[in-house]
């Protein structure tokens, strides 16, 4: 073998083992990916909406449960009020990945590993007024 065979033979070995260790790899994160619950792209806009019908739309039970009371992959939302004012929750829900500093939302991560809250940030702020008052009610 001349040393140019040799040094093709070698990068040809390493390409296949690169590319296994990219298979792999790619499988392990699809495996151990976090748990979202995107926002469904129907329009909000074509009726007024409830709180609740706005809720099921968006896929809040999915997470939350029928009754918002908890489920495994989210916790309940009740009591809210002690937490949050109106326009502190619609940011929230624009834009949950701005409050994950806090202590609470660390105590969150912990109890409700690989499942992130989704960004609502393209649906009407009035629709997210309209549950965000639904929630503090609770």
């Amino acid at each position: 073998m001349t040393k140019p065979q040799i040094w093709v033979a070698a990068f040809l070995v390493l390409f296949i083992l690169l590319f296994l260790l990219a298979r792999v790899s790619k499988n392990i994160d699809q495996t151990t990916s976090p748990v979202t619950n995107p926002v469904p792209q129907t329009d909000l806009s074509s009726g007024d909406l409830t709180a609740p019908e706005l809720l099921t739309k968006l896929g809040c039970i999915t997470c939350h449960g029928p009754d918002l009371k908890g489920t495994n992959m989210g916790p309940a939302l009740s009591g809210l009020s002690a937490f949050w004012s109106r326009d502190k929750l619609i940011n929230y829900l624009r834009n949950p990945s701005s409050f994950m500093d806090s202590d609470r939302f660390k105590a969150f991560k912990k109890e409700y590993p690989n499942v992130l809250m989704p960004a609502f940030g393209n649906i009407d702020v009035k629709d997210l007024g309209k549950i965000a008052e639904y929630l503090l009610q609770l």
